[in-house]
């Protein structure tokens, strides 16, 4: 009845209204708002990701781009429909605190440790990642934190720890927390010649690089998954759970996860599927 009574609502809305609100109607009826990372928005994977999605469903995607972190938040107060991140840990907490229903697996890539091409630290071709955080702390070299929460500043924090380091040594002049997205970072980076960890598909669109350049790359421990969760519409009612489950479905389907493995920027592949797994393959 509740469905019923929304059609004909949306038709007398429509007969009321001059055409292009009408349209501008409809439109919010056939809309989900995502929550998501700096780094699927700044690689420009929903640039061309959104337009193959709304062209095969008709659903306008709008994103919020945050850390994951804040993304979480905005999604645990119903802001959103559907988060889509790159914290693992976090995610599940989220599910399991009834804020989400299922996690699901989309895609991964990596973290990749950039700094400047004089690499005062000297870690240029370390294969051991934390070995090249030990370097920068023993030589007081720049470094630049999201310190936003994200994924990728969670990524950072767990590499500090692994290396035996505090994990944030903010009263240390050349460790700087900035707070920031990862495309505002890199830039502050490539201003003052410090190090970062990066994840690479923003790296590869990056296109104020300066003097920054990949140092170290290739440890497992960079390896970074994104995973999309659905936000639970029985805790949080606005939620469009049709639409936003067809927007989960479409990511983790066969067409959704050949149209990920073909987004590339100068022929380099940034993001690789892998639904159905938490590992790489």
């Amino acid at each position: 009845m509740r469905k019923q009574l929304r059609v004909l609502w949306g038709v007398a809305l429509c007969a009321l209204l001059p055409l292009h609100d009408a349209v501008s109607a409809v439109d919010a009826e056939r809309s989900i708002v995502v929550a998501s990372t700096t780094s699927t928005q700044d690689s420009g994977l929903f640039e061309y990701l959104l337009p193959l999605f709304r062209n095969q469903t008709g659903i306008v995607v709008k994103v919020i781009a945050q850390g994951t972190g804040q993304a979480i938040d905005t999604a645990r107060r119903g802001d959103a429909d559907v988060v889509f991140v790159h914290d693992r840990e976090a995610e599940e907490k989220f599910v399991a605190e009834g804020d989400g229903l299922k996690r699901e697996s989309v895609m991964y890539n990596d973290f990749v440790l950039v700094g400047p091409r004089s690499d005062p630290a000297g870690i240029r071709g370390l294969r051991d990642v934390t070995q090249a955080f030990k370097a920068i702390q023993a030589s007081r070299a720049p470094f630049i934190s999201r310190g936003d929460r994200s994924g990728t500043h969670v990524a950072e924090l767990r590499l500090w720890s692994a290396a035996g380091l505090a994990s944030e040594p903010e009263k240390d002049g050349w460790y700087r927390s900035v707070g920031q997205g990862m495309g505002a970072a890199l830039n502050m980076a490539s201003a003052s010649n410090a190090y970062l960890l990066a994840d690479r598909a923003t790296w590869l669109r990056f296109g104020n690089k300066g003097e920054l350049q990949v140092l170290v790359e290739g440890d497992a421990r960079l390896f970074n998954q994104y995973g999309v969760i659905l936000v639970n519409p029985a805790k949080h009612p606005s939620v469009k759970r049709v639409l936003g489950q067809q927007f989960v479905d479409y990511l983790i389907s066969p067409q959704g996860q050949a149209d990920i493995a073909r987004y590339r920027i100068g022929g380099q592949q940034l993001f690789y599927p892998n639904a159905g797994s938490a590992t790489k393959p």
